[in-house]
């Protein structure tokens, strides 16, 4: 079993071309859209009293277990950012946490024997005590951010010792280890405890560092970005979807679970919200991964 622990919101997006108001998201959302392309996943989250139990058949319509997400009195997460003429640099205009400031995850007993788990981005506290539920899992991936990097440094280093990767950006990597190169900051980071180390570069693909072994991809390049909103949490659904599904995660997996993140975040950036993802299929992501390697092929 694959689980995720992580937000289910309500977005409001505006790029230089549109505006979406309260459109389905959050890191579980966008997560369970894409690892459900390679298989069953659980989703464990929180959702107010406003939430649609239309999106929760969705969910399960598309093979989300949703036992994990609890329903509490007041309103969902809700998030609002703006996006500049470049698509790279977005900014945060309203963030309201509502249930989400009460989050404690409790899994259910049957998530608790999973062998698969990403901890999507959340207080370095919060997700420790998801790996405190867990019994013997095979693989434990998490996301953090620089704002915990900065304000709970110990506390993200302590989780870092406790999971077999990490998923990060550029940025966070360099904050991390305090290292400029990228190569050098990858390193450093699986230094401090986690065995794999996935370091995202946006526009400019992704790079793998895992046993000494170092993997880089180039991002598939997209004519018409729409909205870049959830593509890092795709990313991270369609590696741990295709290491579930696939049940290895030796280094030739890892490279190919590294693909598919890519190619499943190429699609997440053509329409708003999960438009895209939610009439995705999986022969239509094998059709880009064979377009992707005829680009490559030199």
């Amino acid at each position: 079993m694959l689980v995720c622990v992580g937000s289910i919101a309500f977005d409001t997006v505006e790029t230089p071309e549109a505006r979406q108001e309260e459109i389905l998201g959050g890191s579980a959302t966008y997560f369970g859209f894409a690892a459900s392309l390679f298989g069953p996943v659980a989703l464990v989250g929180v959702v107010g009293e406003d939430f649609p139990e239309a999106h929760l058949d969705a969910f399960r319509a598309r093979g989300m277990d949703t036992a994990g997400v609890q329903r509490l009195p007041g309103r969902t997460f809700r998030w609002a950012g703006r996006y500049l003429d470049d698509m790279n640099v977005r900014e945060t205009t309203d963030l309201q946490l509502n249930v989400f400031a009460q989050f404690d995850p409790v899994l259910p007993e049957a998530y608790r024997d999973c062998a698969y788990c990403f901890l999507a981005n959340g207080t370095p506290a919060l997700q420790q005590r998801v790996l405190d539920q867990l019994h013997k899992p095979r693989l434990v991936l998490a996301d953090t951010m620089n704002h915990w990097i900065e304000g709970a440094r110990d506390d993200v280093l302590a989780m870092l010792r406790r999971v077999d990767g990490i998923i990060i950006n550029d940025e966070e990597a360099q904050m991390l280890s305090g290292r400029k190169n990228l190569v050098a900051a990858a390193k450093a980071v699986a230094a401090l405890g986690p065995r794999i180390v996935i370091v995202k570069k946006g526009a400019h693909g992704s790079m793998l560092v895992v046993g000494g072994h170092l993997f880089l991809l180039p991002a598939f390049p997209v004519a018409e970005v729409h909205d870049p909103t959830g593509a890092g949490d795709c990313f991270a659904g369609a590696f741990m979807g295709y290491l579930a599904g696939a049940g290895r995660a030796s280094f030739a997996a890892l490279r190919r679970a590294l693909l598919y993140g890519t190619l499943v975040a190429s699609f997440d950036v053509e329409a708003f919200g999960v438009e895209r993802l939610r009439r995705l299929t999986l022969p239509q992501v094998e059709a880009r991964a064979r377009k992707f390697a005829r680009m490559l092929r030199v």
